[in-house]
């Protein structure tokens, strides 16, 4: 008989707030253990500090409390504040998801992490966090992706849910969550909490005063809900008391760092300074008489975060329907701890002396300070196990989902653009318009998003056949005027491009959000994001924080290079190869040929679905160049790999040219002008640099490792050069991306690219003055197998 599901109507409300009450305290005392074990127990071997944040977690123990033993359901997801995330594992292992050994092992080798890591942790971890803003940002696009899919019909209604954000308020400091605000606005976004742990101190200061208002504003005007939880019941009762109203007026009136002072000095301060501020007003003075000193701190304390009642029933408020809220949770930093509310405590570590007054106040007894329940009587611990095993999200529920993969055209059925000149940015559009023509499973499960340059990236064909997606149904005005347009572009549920603003921080926590359908959803998208190749940069955090996830998207990232002449230096970029090869969870690709293009996305079409995938970068360019004459097949999947011979060197050469992208013409052009003076010259396409790279230095780790010896692609492909022959790189962008060759077998090599900012120009002035035609390949060459 099937068990049924976990109700809290009936509960007392007494009992629920009891233990509520008592988790809060396991969780500060856990939590504050987990890192005083880390640094003061643990042996270190290096020396160095540990380090945790105890009073950022204190601030912290009673919101989570509210959100994980009250509020959220299994099928809701949550992105920790990253400063909490002993919090978080604390919450895990009173519920039986983490073990004692990950908490010992806090931040040390196969340990809990540091921050909340979805691929690093074991316990149940929705989004990472670490880089301030980013794990706020994205449940708002998680929120975008399960619109998208109820648009689409693919979400069953059991799993959709809530996203939540908790945070502290200096976060709040981040642009990206602004530029979120703003797209989340243009979206109507839903079913989003942010919860501010507004405890009014960051690492160097206290909040600036006058903000205290502003957040209110800022989200409201973009059409969030603000709830303001400021009192805690206690407060809320001894305002109501003769002389509690000019208390409450003191305190809304005292700056943030007197607060945090008073709160760290306690309640004889407390006493002393509102008797010399209030003491004469009618009522004070008894109301002050009615706390001793212990009391009347708590009272001080007892703000709106820490108070169990006020956060439940605020969480059960705003349950009630799917408006996008803002939950602004005033707290105490390092509330409960001795160091509560010292400006220095963001990093400070409680010494053996505060732990033990700790231990004692919390009634932990030595030996017992991993226990779940230590310190409480056989009846207390009974309850409160029984009471976490009832609460909703405790339940058992599959939250890491899988989807079943989507089928991948082969080869010959794969879209593949024909001509004699071709740009690989405009055959990616054509690639996707074509998909977009056809009944491939694979199409439907697109979705394209850009910066506001879907136009000029060449997706405009694919939105012209699919639509754009929106919430409610949107006209093609233009259209139904019958004003001429090449863009056609409706807007419904249905639609499968999601059209965004200029900021690149937004495009990348989309594609992320969008990247973890699957095992968020057990629906599988593939999505694929278009920006200019130079403003990649404007949002590497974001990228590199959407990898961290594994989440599985294509970053198409075009034009590139000094093809952007027209456009200026500021347009041109120069190192975003080197971004490609290091970036981890990303592969890079920079194909010449669109033949090569359409292997490498067919390719990474199923990569993006491996259980080993990950994501995949492609380079491309507006240039139209000459389309290789090809032989036979033998190079696609050599290709794939990261490079071929193009040019095939003699047997024993002495010398070749490896390029990459856009710069084939002026490759070729210099082995043809070198034929004769070098014979069997070999010109190297290096398709994937970071495929290449990668795959070297997999080989020789595994040698290192004591693994099977193996030879790498690119030790294979070099070696049928001669011992101590010679290398000339070329590539549109930085010349350490293929600099490194030469250290395969120990090569001389002359590496040709970019290593300044750009200039205006034709691609015939720039290439000459960067060096990158074919005359500085030709002479390139010269100097080094010459002489």
């Amino acid at each position: 008989m099937p068990k049924p599901k976990p109700s809290f109507a009936n509960d007392l409300p007494e009992r629920r707030t009891r233990c509520l009450s008592r988790i809060d305290e396991r969780l500060r005392w856990l939590a504050t253990w987990t890192i005083h074990n880390a640094n003061h127990l643990r042996e270190s071997r290096d020396g160095l500090k540990v380090g945790g944040h105890q009073a950022s977690c204190a601030s912290m123990t009673t919101i989570m409390t509210a959100l994980y033993f009250h509020a959220l359901r299994p099928e809701d997801r949550v992105a920790v504040k990253p400063h909490a995330s002993p919090v978080f594992h604390a919450a895990q292992y009173l519920m039986g998801r983490q073990t004692r050994e990950q908490l010992q092992g806090f931040r040390s080798f196969g340990g809990a992490q540091s921050y909340p890591s979805r691929t690093k942790d074991k316990d149940d971890v929705d989004f990472s966090t670490g880089s301030v803003g980013l794990g706020v940002a994205i449940t708002a696009f998680a929120a975008l992706a399960q619109d998208y899919l109820k648009g689409h019909g693919w979400l069953d209604p059991a799993r959709a849910g809530r996203f939540v954000a908790t945070l502290g308020d200096a976060e709040l400091d981040e642009g990206n969550i602004y530029e979120c605000l703003i797209e989340a606005y243009k979206h109507d976004i839903r079913n989003v909490w942010w919860i501010v742990d507004y405890n009014r101190q960051s690492l160097d200061a206290t909040t600036a005063d006058r903000m205290f208002d502003r957040f209110d504003d800022i989200f409201e005007t973009a059409g969030w809900r603000v709830v303001t939880l400021k009192w805690g019941k206690a407060q809320e009762r001894a305002f109501a008391l003769p002389g509690g109203a000019s208390l409450k007026a003191w305190i809304e009136s005292c700056s943030n760092a007197e607060y945090a002072a008073l709160t760290y000095r306690g309640g004889a301060a407390w006493r002393e300074r509102l008797l010399r501020d209030i003491g004469e007003k009618r009522g004070v003075r008894a109301l002050l008489e009615g706390f001793d000193d212990d009391a009347l701190h708590r009272l001080m304390n007892g703000l709106g975060g820490h108070c169990i009642e006020t956060l439940t029933e605020a969480f059960d408020a705003a349950a009630r329907d799917d408006a996008p809220t803002m939950f602004i949770a005033y707290t105490i930093k390092g509330f409960g701890l001795p160091l509560q509310g010292h400006k220095d405590n963001h990093a400070g570590l409680m010494n053996a002396a505060q732990i033990e007054t700790l231990r004692a106040a919390m009634g932990v007894p030595e030996g017992q300070e991993w226990e779940p329940y230590a310190g409480l009587s056989a009846d207390e611990a009974r309850e409160l196990a029984g009471f976490v095993a009832e609460v909703p999200f405790a339940q058992p529920a599959e939250r890491r989902l899988h989807a079943r993969p989507i089928p991948v055209p082969d080869r010959a059925a794969f879209p593949c653009p024909q001509g004699a000149e071709q740009s690989t940015q405009a055959a990616f559009g054509k690639i996707l318009l074509e998909l977009s023509k056809s009944h491939e499973p694979l199409a439907d499960r697109i979705v394209t998003t850009s910066p506001d340059v879907t136009v000029s990236t060449n997706l405009g064909g694919f939105v012209n056949q699919r639509g754009l997606f929106r919430r409610r149904e949107t006209a093609d005005v233009f259209r139904d005027a019958k004003i001429p347009s090449a863009q056609k572009w409706a807007g419904g549920g249905a639609g499968q491009h999601i059209e965004l603003g200029i900021a690149e921080h937004n495009l990348f926590l989309n594609l992320g959000a969008l990247g973890l359908s699957a095992p968020l959803f057990g629906e599988r998208l593939i999505p694929i994001g278009t920006v200019y190749d130079p403003f990649i940069c404007r949002g590497l955090d974001a990228l590199n924080y959407a990898c961290y996830q594994d989440a599985r998207f294509m970053l198409v990232a075009t034009p590139s290079g000094l093809t952007l002449g027209p456009e200026g230096g500021a347009h041109q970029s120069i190192y975003t190869p080197l971004i490609g090869i290091g970036q981890p969870g990303l592969t890079y690709f920079e194909p010449a040929y669109v033949d090569e293009l359409a292997e490498v996305m067919r390719w990474a079409f199923e990569h993006m679905q491996a259980p080993d995938g990950g994501s995949v970068y492609l380079r491309l360019t507006t240039r139209q160049i000459a389309q290789a004459q090809r032989a036979d097949e033998t190079w696609r999947d050599e290709a794939l790999r990261g490079a071929y011979w193009l040019r095939p060197p003699a047997p024993g050469c002495d010398a070749a040219i490896a390029f990459c992208g856009a710069i084939a013409p002026e490759v070729m052009a210099a082995a043809e002008q070198l034929a004769d003076d070098i014979p069997g010259i070999g010109v190297l396409n290096v398709v994937s640099p970071g495929a290449l790279h990668r795959d070297w230095m997999a080989a020789r780790r595994a040698r290192w490792q004591g693994g099977a010896p193996r030879r790498s692609h690119a030790e294979a492909l070099l070696s049928r050069l001669s011992p101590g022959a010679g290398l000339v790189t070329a590539i549109d962008g930085s010349p350490a991306t293929l600099s490194w060759l030469g250290g395969v077998t120990g090569l001389r090599v002359s590496s040709l690219g970019v290593d300044g900012f750009g200039q205006v120009g034709d691609l015939q002035d720039l290439y000459r003055h960067y060096r990158l035609d074919a005359d500085a390949i030709v002479e390139a060459c010269a100097d080094l197998f010459l002489g």
